[in-house]
């Protein structure tokens, strides 16, 4: 089997950020929020966090945040609770969440949630569960979890509760690994795992592993790194994690790999990209791989941030 080539991992991150007019970093300007966290925690899951300059990323943070109190993906563009979940984890990783103004935050996401306890993304209304995850998660963080209707937010997850034991992202929707992780993490984070009927969604869950040893996000699908995520966390936060077999996806996530330039991708041979490389490290972390440090499987971040967090209370 092969080996995780973290040194060349962190190379490319690092050369990621350096390329700023090439056309992936173009299409990608909007995201640039979300890129960060991606790229950070990686860096941070292999013991590299301080090769970059901490202090240019957290002017640049907040330079992103709308008078609103809500985040943008980049400086100039709208604020979306999306990024402000992921400006909010950047910070957490450098231990740096008091430059935020809580209370204006906070404020943000509580506006965004409906009377039946649903979350919009931003001013223009969407709604979808992984608004809900976003919104518990990043309260959470901010030790403002109290300032939402939380009974009302898990009861609208709840009623995206599928017949197979997944959840969709709206009541009615198909079940989906993604939003399935954005389900179970919210009721995780809110004590109320006591709504998911373990053993069926562990079950459907576990079928998501195919010959290759990858997970897909839903029946029929090809593999992708990504459910190394979506999947394992979910299975870890209700205890089936042993229904999967493990080394074979290790050695899916490891054949992913760019040996040379570094980089993780969706399935072997293809492009490497920042959001693929997170999750397949993240992953190996799930995993308990060595070398890479251990991830909380409902925050996404690193165990040691989570718990500087909430030893803070």
């Amino acid at each position: 089997m092969a080996e995780l080539a973290a040194d060349k991992h962190v190379k490319y991150i690092l050369s990621v950020e350096k390329k700023k007019d090439s056309f992936e970093s173009v299409v990608m300007d909007h995201l640039r929020m979300n890129g960060a966290y991606w790229g950070l925690t990686t860096l941070d899951l292999l013991g590299k966090l301080d090769t970059v300059d901490k202090d240019e990323v957290i002017s640049w943070i907040m330079h992103c945040q709308h008078e609103s109190g809500g985040f943008a993906g980049n400086i100039g563009h709208d604020p979306h609770i999306l990024y402000t979940l992921s400006a909010v984890q950047v910070l957490a990783l450098f231990d740096k969440l008091d430059v935020l103004d809580i209370d204006k935050v906070s404020n943000y996401i509580v506006g965004l949630q409906n009377e039946d306890g649903s979350f919009s993304g931003d001013m223009w209304g969407e709604i979808d569960t992984r608004f809900s995850y976003i919104a518990i998660c990043c309260l959470s963080l901010l030790h403002c979890l109290h300032k939402i209707n939380v009974e009302k937010a898990v009861n609208y997850i709840v009623s995206c509760k599928n017949m197979d034991g997944g959840f969709g992202c709206t009541p009615g929707a198909e079940s989906h690994a993604g939003q399935i992780f954005c389900c179970v993490g919210a009721l995780a984070i809110t004590g109320s795992l006591h709504h998911v009927d373990k053993d069926l969604l562990g079950w459907w869950l576990c079928e998501r592993q195919v010959k290759s040893g990858g997970l897909n996000g839903r029946p029929e699908k090809l593999p992708d790194v990504c459910y190394s995520w979506w999947v394992l966390s979910s299975l870890i936060m209700i205890d089936r994690v042993d229904w999967i077999d493990k080394n074979k996806l290790i050695k899916f996530i490891l054949d992913c790999q760019d040996v040379e330039n570094g980089g993780i991708s969706d399935r072997p041979d293809d492009a490497v990209d920042v959001f693929h490389t997170y999750f397949g490290v993240a992953g190996l972390s799930l995993l308990q791989y060595p070398g890479v440090k251990a991830v909380d499987p409902a925050f996404a971040l690193p165990v040691n941030v989570v718990n500087r967090i909430f030893s803070s209370r």
